[in-house]
């Protein structure tokens, strides 16, 4: 973290990045100093509640994030800062988005946990838009234009005020991770599956939390042992936290993992936590093997909508293939039981060397309802192209270990039929496994 002393003392000269939280209440005139290096101007966690309408002098500026900050309104000036690609306003009190605060070239907006209740219809006019998070807000209607975003990859609209999920979501042809929990629209189906989970309490005075193993928005994973009647396990444990999250409420995610069922695909949950001195939630996993590990790290500010892997990452044609039968079945799974993963990604997929894969985090889930089934269709046709951009993934990172030759160009087809820009020309994932399946029996 920069400091404003280093800034007004010239320490900062040619800096392409300033990251400032010290409780400002004006914009620094020393930034403008930067107008010819600048590129990502991070002001969260200050009192700001206005920008300079000269903040355009800032040229160079591609990431703004201003999260934290008692905004309400979304600053006008915004729209007129040419490079300006990736804004986020989290945990302000917004309540007004003006048509004229949206940048030309935006490409991520971030706009959770505020109090909009309405989007400009010039949003959709904004062609290179990728991400949209919206979670935690007051909105009662998307804007049809925002069906114009032909590029958007990832809608975050959980826990707003939305009475219907609109038809023309699912015929966007790049849409692939859609979070919608929360709405009033799927309360009932919420409340149902909720009521119907049988899921064993685990009491607190049983658990020894140990070392972090991860944290995430929702919460924090320990490991722990479990003493029951003297019988001693490891497990992980993961309270949550309470707040809204970019991807929506941490409740509606432990509701989807108790009801999530049993698949070789999934980490077995064990029961729900009891009795925490603080009144915390949280889940008792099964403790995963060592021997796994997370497939990529989340998106970059570059990458935007596609996971970051470590560089030489190399997996053979067998472990691409089992990987990826793993995670259609697993998906096929879900969606049987008429839940939306939403966040089909490689940052939340751990494997093992040989290919072996789980499937965790369901921050972004939303239940499906089976009964209508166009809407089914569409929601897991949606998920299906998430699952072409992983196996999009694998393919670049496998070798050429395929004696045979099979299994790349068998994976490169099942990647354009999943990829394809028309949702309704899109295999279902009971296709993609007979397929995947087939193929490995020729391995």
């Amino acid at each position: 973290m920069d400091t404003l002393d280093e800034l007004r003392a010239g320490r900062l000269h040619g800096a392409r990045e300033l990251r400032l939280s010290s409780g400002l209440t004006n914009f620094p005139d020393e930034i403008f100093d930067f107008a010819d290096s600048l590129e990502v101007l991070d002001l969260s966690g200050n009192q700001l509640d206005s920008l300079p309408d000269d903040l355009p002098r800032l040229h160079r500026l591609r990431v703004l994030f201003c999260s934290g900050n008692p905004f309400r309104v979304l600053p006008e000036v915004l729209g007129r800062c040419p490079q300006l690609e990736m804004v986020g306003f989290k945990s302000c009190r917004i309540e007004s988005v003006p048509a004229e605060a949206l940048p030309p070239r935006l490409r991520w907006l971030i706009l959770t946990d505020n109090r909009i209740r309405q989007l400009p219809a010039s949003i959709g006019r904004r062609g290179r838009l990728q991400k949209l998070m919206l979670a935690g807000n007051l909105l009662e209607t998307l804007p049809v234009e925002l069906a114009r975003c032909a590029r958007l990859e990832l809608l975050r609209v959980a826990a707003n005020r939305l009475v219907e999920l609109p038809d023309w979501l699912l015929k966007m042809p790049r849409l692939s991770w859609l979070a919608y929990a929360g709405n009033p629209f799927c309360a009932g189906l919420e409340a149902a599956r909720k009521a119907c989970i049988q899921v064993p309490g685990l009491p607190w005075s049983e658990l020894m939390l140990q070392q972090v193993l991860g944290e995430g928005a929702s919460g924090v994973i320990h490991q722990a042992r479990w003493d029951a009647d003297g019988a001693a396990r490891d497990v992980a444990v993961k309270c949550f936290k309470g707040a809204v999250t970019s991807d929506g409420l941490p409740g509606n995610e432990m509701v989807v993992c108790l009801d999530s069922g049993r698949h070789v695909g999934l980490i077995p949950v064990l029961g729900r936590l009891q009795g925490h001195p603080e009144g915390i939630e949280g889940l008792v996993m099964e403790r995963v093997d060592p021997g796994f590990s997370t497939l990529a790290g989340p998106p970059s500010r570059a990458s935007c909508t596609r996971d970051v892997y470590t560089p030489g990452l190399t997996l053979s044609a067998a472990a691409s293939l089992r990987l990826a039968a793993d995670m259609a079945a697993v998906a096929a799974h879900l969606h049987a039981r008429g839940i939306l993963h939403g966040d089909l990604y490689a940052h939340n997929i751990l494997h093992r060397p040989d290919g072996k894969a789980l499937l965790g985090d369901f921050g972004a889930a939303s239940f499906i309802p089976l009964d209508d089934r166009a809407l089914a269709d569409g929601l897991q046709r949606l998920e299906v192209r998430a699952f072409g951009c992983l196996l999009e993934e694998l393919i670049e990172h496998s070798d050429d270990s395929d004696p045979a030759g099979a299994v790349m160009p068998a994976l490169v087809a099942l990647r354009d039929r999943c990829l394809h820009l028309d949702p309704g020309a899109r295999p279902l994932f009971a296709e993609l496994v007979g397929a995947l399946s087939t193929l490995r029996g020729g391995q």
